[in-house]
């Protein structure tokens, strides 16, 4: 059985890998089925007035809408994370050393291996990506 600490390392490099190769499937494969996800592009993208997606089966359109979609300034330099053992935290800063990027603080709890709830909060220079609506050029 894997320990917290294992797992959390697991889910730190696997979601980045998953998420830069655009890979739904393997996106979905670390999140719980009953898995929850916030984050304002979910508004955006789904058109949904909460920005929220509840399950598998919301995750999975909102991970293939986003692979599809992704501007060229979402780029994935990061900070190192933070936990406690269950809940997992990091930064994709602004400044990056190849030029500006989407920022974010990406908040995840894990439970028995696998993200349970997530929780994404946008920077400024995020916000202005949405506000122009970069997401659908």
């Amino acid at each position: 059985m894997a320990s917290p600490t294992s797992d959390i390392q697991r889910i730190y490099v696997q979601w980045d890998e998953a998420l830069s190769a655009n890979d739904p499937e393997r996106l979905l494969a670390l999140y719980a089925p009953d898995a929850i996800l916030e984050s304002p592009l979910v508004t955006h993208l789904l058109g949904k007035e909460e920005g929220v997606c509840r399950g598998h089966a919301e995750l999975k359109p909102f991970f293939e809408m986003v692979a599809k979609r992704k501007p060229s300034v979402r780029r994935y330099h990061r900070n190192p994370y933070f936990t406690d053992g269950r809940i997992l935290m990091w930064e994709y800063p602004r400044a990056a050393p190849n030029g500006d990027q989407m920022d974010f603080v990406e908040v995840m709890e894990i439970e028995r291996g696998l993200i349970q709830r997530h929780r994404v909060y946008w920077g400024w220079y995020g916000v202005n990506v949405l506000l122009k609506d970069r997401y659908h050029s």
